[in-house]
């Protein structure tokens, strides 16, 4: 099975990415500590979010999920963690939305790193995405 990565071309990393939309802020749980949002953008296509906690508007963590693969960061760590999720799997579990699962890898995954950079570069006229292409630095 090729990597997700090398199926994608300029127009479908742009069209990825003209795709995300916020999900209302109502619907999403608070964060456990005060003066802390999230934010949530979903994709056109299954299995393709990204999610952000941000603390006194800084990005203080962030996951990004694209058929089956994850990239996130957190700021108590230093630099991207890369893995897998079970949304790709058929089993019971997979069908309910909130049982989805990481599985990180043992060595990042540098391609998919750069493709997530790519993606989130589609929407710079955006606050959020310009600060997460910050961390890329």
């Amino acid at each position: 099975m090729p990597k997700t990565h090398d199926i994608l071309d300029k127009n479908e990393i742009a069209s990825l990415g003209a795709s995300l939309r916020a999900i209302d802020q109502k619907i999403l749980k608070k964060g456990n500590k005060s003066g802390t949002a999230r934010i949530w953008f979903q994709g056109a296509e299954p299995y393709f979010d990204v999610f952000f906690e941000l603390k006194d508007n800084q990005i203080i963590w962030f996951q990004f999920t694209l058929r089956g693969k994850s990239l996130s960061w957190n700021r108590k760590k230093p630099g991207f963690q890369t893995g897998n999720t079970n949304e790709l799997n058929i089993d019971d579990v997979s069908f309910y939305a909130a049982s989805k699962t990481m599985e990180n890898d043992t060595h990042s995954d540098l391609e998919f790193i750069n493709l997530v950079k790519s993606i989130l570069q589609t929407r710079t006229e955006e606050a959020i995405f310009i600060q997460v292409l910050e961390l890329f630095n």
